[in-house]
């Protein structure tokens, strides 16, 4: 996740924190194609193709990559504008102007969730939703808006 919401301000019963998430998953081996490296966007929106996604998550175009098998991800993000998911050296998913809104958090601080505000900056998060995951090699690096 990123562009997370601030710990200090999740409340206990928030189920997510306000945020962009690049999620990452593996095949199921049932040989059914599973993208990896799509964005789901809980209490949060996000511009896809020229207008607010309808879907609370949007797939990447990546082909699957079974369990085990080392998967290199790029995020890439300016800021309030444009953000591209890339794996193994593909760009799979482009979008922009991530902004509160959306119903996917529920137990969130009112104040906190001020729908339409532009996140340019925030936490970043690793998680795992109930399934072991490996990560290593973790680079951050700073960028600026392209012109």
């Amino acid at each position: 996740m990123f562009h997370s919401q601030d710990p200090r301000t999740i409340l206990k019963e928030q189920d997510w924190p306000i945020s962009v998430e690049m999620q990452l998953l593996a095949g199921l081996g049932d040989g059914k194609p599973r993208p990896t490296g799509n964005m789901c966007s809980p209490g949060a929106n996000v511009v896809y193709k020229g207008k607010i996604a309808d879907s609370h998550c949007l797939n990447s175009t990546s082909k699957t990559y079974d369990k085990d098998q080392w998967v290199k991800g790029e995020l890439i993000v300016y800021g309030d504008s444009l953000i591209q998911h890339i794996i193994e050296g593909d760009t799979v998913l482009e979008y922009s102007k991530p902004q509160i809104g959306g119903g996917t958090a529920n137990g969130f601080d009112p104040k906190i969730k001020v729908d339409g505000k532009l996140l340019s900056s925030g936490f970043i998060t690793l998680q795992s939703e109930g399934q072991p995951v490996d990560f290593k090699n973790i680079w951050i690096k700073e960028l600026y808006k392209p012109k």
